[in-house]
């Protein structure tokens, strides 16, 4: 007879208990608006529900519940971001067609999260029940903290590349589970990795390993339809990666590339002159130096026809990692500048309250928030100290791999190599792609790999202890 309540069930209720109580109950968390959610609302068809709404209410300092029904495709942002919240926005005007209310859409991340949780715990269980307890708090106090559950009441892109990772590598090791895997589950893992990899573009060039991936889950089966739908899979993950980064606005690449170069290359820079004849660039640009794209007064406005000559038309992302491949030490000192700003999970300077609720503007909501604020305040924000975590990791991963003789489980840990990979791209995607803008916002997905590799890490010590301990007589595994 099957146990009524297993540890990963036990999990999914508490963290359904933790997200009603965060996000569903009491006074309503969120995260403000920074701008960005523009970009969601123009193409699922949503707009701000007070259109005379100041400036300083509608931005940075309140969240906000309610959003006016508008047309679809005011604009267009390439996201799978739009899929879920389109599907969010037909079911809220089902129940009420005069307002959205964005907890739907925090309802749909919360039955991802306790999905991908729920896989998570299942597929990793031993024969240890400590290592499964210990597994099951972790993923309940790190990835239901408020940190990352109050994105869910907003329309940032964030929680999507959030529950699509969980949930890849929930599906992920599942199939390596399965005595016979099914070609549905090969489908929807790879449904999941679309939605990770196209939910935002600097997403995108982490699709190519998945790609690759794909390739060896082509071996889990010797049928050759099998292995034709996984080659199809990956060839189609890899074409959605290339096309989502060519799909990028004009205007959105020209942005990233001037915080890249003007707001990181040239940023503290030692040498600008130099900076800007290696790059290819006029002198005269010298002026906008240390400045970012959305700064007002600068001595070249950021929109100036000229600059389409002088500057977009004239350098690339492969020019700046040329110019970081040549000045590695200029590459080391903007990844501890990353560093120092990557050990927070949300941003600090959007209020998580709704006006309504008397609080100060950009008042943030600190219940359930432990791991964050430990996080934020304990851990070395250091380059050296997430290298040796890297370290520990990987060469756990490489002897668990060695010890492993079966092709199922080397493919398992295969998956976990790559979901430390993914961190450095993360880490490195913002400098390159970005600059010093917003770093610690630009860093979330990085912070959610960093989170998972910890949680691993701490749950392959436990089992390898208790393991040892039942060696001695102690605990049964």
């Amino acid at each position: 007879m099957k146990k009524l309540l297993t540890i990963e069930s036990g999990y999914v209720i508490a963290a359904g208990i933790v997200a009603v109580w965060l996000l569903f109950t009491g006074v309503f968390i969120g995260v403000a608006d920074n701008g960005d959610f523009l970009r969601m609302m123009g193409s699922a068809g949503l707009n701000y529900y007070d259109a005379l709404e100041s400036y300083e209410d509608r931005f940075f300092g309140f969240a906000h519940v309610y959003f006016a029904y508008d047309h679809f495709f005011r604009g267009f942002y390439p996201s799978t971001q739009f899929i879920i919240v389109a599907i969010a926005r037909f079911i809220g005007k089902l129940f009420n067609g005069s307002a959205f209310d964005i907890r739907i859409l925090g309802g749909m991340y919360t039955l991802l999260l306790l999905t991908a949780g729920y896989l998570l715990i299942k597929y990793n269980k031993t024969k240890s029940v400590w290592t499964a307890v210990v597994f099951a708090v972790l993923m309940l106090l790190v990835f239901s903290d408020i940190g990352y559950l109050a994105y869910f009441n907003s329309l940032f892109g964030e929680p999507v590349s959030f529950v699509f990772l969980l949930l890849t590598i929930g599906l992920g090791l599942m199939l390596t589970k399965q005595e016979e895997p099914s070609s549905k589950l090969l489908v929807l893992f790879f449904v999941s990795i679309f939605f990770l990899v196209c939910s935002k573009t600097q997403n995108a060039p982490i699709g190519a390993g998945f790609a690759l991936l794909g390739l060896r889950y082509a071996r889990l089966k010797q049928d050759r339809s099998w292995r034709r739908l996984a080659l199809a899979l990956s060839v189609f993950t890899l074409f959605a990666s290339v096309v989502m980064y060519a799909a990028a606005p004009k205007d959105f690449k020209h942005i990233n590339m001037y915080q890249t170069v003007f707001f990181g290359i040239l940023n503290e820079s030692p040498d600008v002159a130099g900076d800007l004849k290696e790059l290819g660039l006029p002198a005269h640009l010298s002026v906008l130096a240390g400045t970012n794209y959305f700064q007002t007064g600068t001595a070249i406005n950021q929109n100036d026809p000229s600059l389409k000559s002088d500057f977009y038309d004239r350098v690339s992302h492969k020019d700046v990692l040329l110019f970081y491949m040549k000045h590695p030490s200029r590459l080391i000192d903007k990844m501890e500048y990353a560093a120092k700003n990557g050990m927070t999970i949300r941003p600090y300077y959007l209020g998580s309250f709704e006006k309504s609720e008397g609080k100060p503007s950009g008042a943030v909501a600190y219940s359930f928030s432990a791991w964050s604020e430990f996080k934020r305040h304990h851990l070395p924000n250091a380059l050296w100290f997430i290298a040796v975590i890297y370290v520990v990791y990987f060469g756990a991963a490489v002897l668990e791999w060695l010890r492993r003789e079966d092709k199922r489980s080397r493919i398992a840990v295969e998956l976990m190599i790559l979901l430390g990979l993914t961190g450095i791209f993360s880490f490195l995607i913002p400098i390159l792609g970005d600059g010093q803008a917003d770093m610690s916002k630009h860093l979330f997905l990085f912070n959610v790999v960093f989170d998972m590799m910890l949680v691993a890490i701490v749950v392959w010590m436990v089992y390898h202890l208790t393991a040892l301990f039942t060696k001695r007589g102690g605990w049964n595994r």
